[in-house]
């Protein structure tokens, strides 16, 4: 990772944590091992874009060497013809060709030895890596076990609470319960020395004194009716003078 993405990795972390501060550490454990993969694969890419730089420098030395081989024949051919001007011109294409392989030489070996550094950092991170995902599985597992624990805790508190409820719920119950028992007991031994109607009368004391003295009037008034009417008849049947 580019120094430029460290940074934004780094700002998007504390911004992450300012903006959630309960935020779900599994989460963040597996972002941040998303993130050394990441790493990895930029390693790796690199490994490889050395390699092939190499590779395309040996092929080029390889080519100059077959040159070099080729103006060294042409050399001894010239010098054996008594050409020493041709002989001259081979060698000294001869001798640049030779002093390109002495550079490319050293740029492989630079190369070299950076692949051999890009490699071991690459099997450093990936051991690394693989370290930081055992610890981050048994972190997870941690926190999803005391998670789990802070849920049953809390349920059990919840039920506490409502184990109370009901209790108060169930003593209310259990108490008009006990009282509609005792209603029916007293109902029924009532109903059997016969005293239920007088208990069951609608009205108090005044009302049903008021309800006697109405019948009473009414009683009296039918009693004056009927001796009109028995005092008429007799004087119907009395013998005129």
């Amino acid at each position: 990772m580019s120094l430029l993405g460290r940074l934004a990795f780094t700002i998007r972390s504390k911004l992450s944590a300012l903006i959630n501060r309960t935020s779900d550490p599994a989460s963040e454990l597996d972002y941040s091992y998303e993130q050394l993969r990441d790493e990895l694969q930029n390693v790796t890419r690199a490994v490889a874009d050395v390699t092939t730089q190499k590779k395309r420098l040996e092929i080029h030395r390889r080519r100059l060497r077959e040159n070099v081989e080729t103006y060294d024949g042409q050399a001894r051919a010239a010098m054996r013809q008594d050409r020493e001007d041709l002989a001259r011109r081979a060698v000294e294409k001869k001798q640049a060709h030779v002093s390109q392989i002495t550079e490319l030489s050293e740029q492989i070996s630079n190369l070299q030895a950076t692949q051999d550094q890009l490699v071991g950092k690459r099997v450093e991170l990936s051991s690394q890596i693989e370290q930081f995902r055992t610890r981050k599985e048994t972190v997870k597992a941690r926190y999803e076990a005391a998670e789990a624990s802070a849920r049953v805790s809390e349920a059990f508190t919840g039920v506490g609470t409502t184990l109370d409820d009901v209790g108060r719920t169930m003593e209310r119950a259990t108490e008009r319960t006990e009282r509609m028992e005792a209603r029916a007991a007293a109902l029924e031994e009532l109903a059997e020395t016969g005293q239920l109607e007088n208990v069951l009368e609608e009205g108090d004391d005044i009302d049903r004194e008021l309800d006697r003295l109405s019948t009473e009037r009414s009683v009296e008034n039918e009693l004056d009716t009927l001796r009109t009417e028995l005092a008429g008849e007799e004087r119907a049947t009395e013998p005129a003078d």
